[in-house]
């Protein structure tokens, strides 16, 4: 009798042990991520792909492709110049079609990272190549990947989303885009809106395509969570931070672009860092969720936040020890050297 107690003991020890394996494989599975972005018109975009890349270093994200939704062929090429220096080349790259224009709207550091150059040579090898168009990269992509598992991080123009949703059945797939978004995509995590009062103010990323922003949220078939302006507005990422925290190179694109933005020292806002740190770490108290609503636009581009049982939408918002909590997190991730660095050194 002992000895058959023994036995079982041992089987449910075991078991409880593949048990327990299973479920930390579980956990350990990287969050599939598309980062959507206008590239070029706020340094804060650098700063959001900057984390995306630490999260894929530490096996947190799985980086299915980055698409820009700025018309401007400098986007595409600064982010797979960052693509290579982070040692992600191979990551795919989308490009805007019939995006709007936003070229003059800010120095673009994009065009002088992707030309800069010591002594008439060019600091940064660029693979050259052509990128494929965004809405073509999304139902591709997403075609691939198990239902109801990709998280689209958007921090620009909803121009390819409204694409997207529009977009036909083709050699990927049978569905039309808002079929395979609600089949596919899990979550939408956008910068984007302003539902302040006392005035309400107009927001660049809604007020640049408005009947694109106007289509997502009236149709996007998933749950939506934006961060609107006065979060990322009100946590600054520290000028001494790219000024002492990245001696370890020479010459990197993130630097050089902050450093050519606007005149230095700049603490920036960190709008767009926002929506990445809520889409990947969803649990961490960085941020308080409002209720569930609907958001809408209006004509004149401004954002509208109406509670509502059961609405897919919903926004985020920070205190002011979630701010400094935030910011401690933004700096932390984006001062990490990157793996590929790192594995160089050893």
């Amino acid at each position: 009798m002992k000895k058959t107690v023994y036995t079982l003991l041992i089987f449910c020890s075991v078991v409880c042990l593949f048990a327990s394996c299973a479920n930390d494989s579980v956990k350990e599975q990287p969050l599939r991520v598309i980062f959507e972005t206008d590239m070029g018109n706020d340094i804060d975009d650098a700063l959001a792909l900057d984390m995306l890349y630490k999260y894929a270093d530490q096996n947190k994200v799985d980086l299915l492709a980055v698409s820009s939704n700025k018309n401007s062929h400098y986007s595409a090429r600064y982010i797979a110049l960052m693509n290579s220096f982070y040692g992600y080349s191979s990551l795919l790259v989308g490009e805007v079609k019939n995006g709007a224009d936003s070229e003059g709207d800010a120095v673009n550091y994009t065009e002088i990272v992707c030309e800069y150059a010591v002594d008439s040579q060019k600091v940064f090898t660029e693979v050259e190549r052509d990128f494929e168009e965004s809405v073509r990269l999304y139902r591709k992509i997403l075609s691939d990947q198990p239902d109801n598992s990709v998280v689209i991080i958007s921090v620009g123009f909803s121009t390819n989303l409204a694409q997207l949703l529009e977009s036909s059945a083709d050699e990927f797939s049978d569905l039309t885009g808002r079929e395979l978004v609600a089949k596919k995509v899990k979550l939408l995590s956008m910068m984007a809106g302003n539902f302040s009062r006392n005035p309400q103010k107009l927001e660049y990323n809604i007020m640049k395509d408005i009947p694109a922003a106007k289509k997502v949220f009236n149709e996007w078939p998933t749950p939506i969570v934006t961060s609107p302006f006065g979060v990322g507005n009100s946590i600054l990422y520290p000028a001494s931070s790219i000024e002492n925290d990245f001696n370890w190179t020479e010459y990197h694109p993130l630097v050089i672009g902050y450093k050519n933005y606007l005149q230095m020292p700049y603490d920036r806002q960190t709008w767009d860092l926002t929506a990445v740190l809520y889409a990947v770490e969803p649990n961490e108290n960085y941020f308080s969720l409002s209720e569930s609503g609907v958001v809408t636009v209006n004509d004149e581009g401004y954002t509208l936040f109406e509670p509502e049982s059961g609405g897919n939408h919903q926004f985020l918002k920070v205190d002011s020890i979630q701010q400094e909590r935030v910011r401690s997190r933004f700096i932390d991730l984006i001062t990490q050297i990157p793996k590929v660095f790192s594995n160089e050194k050893e």
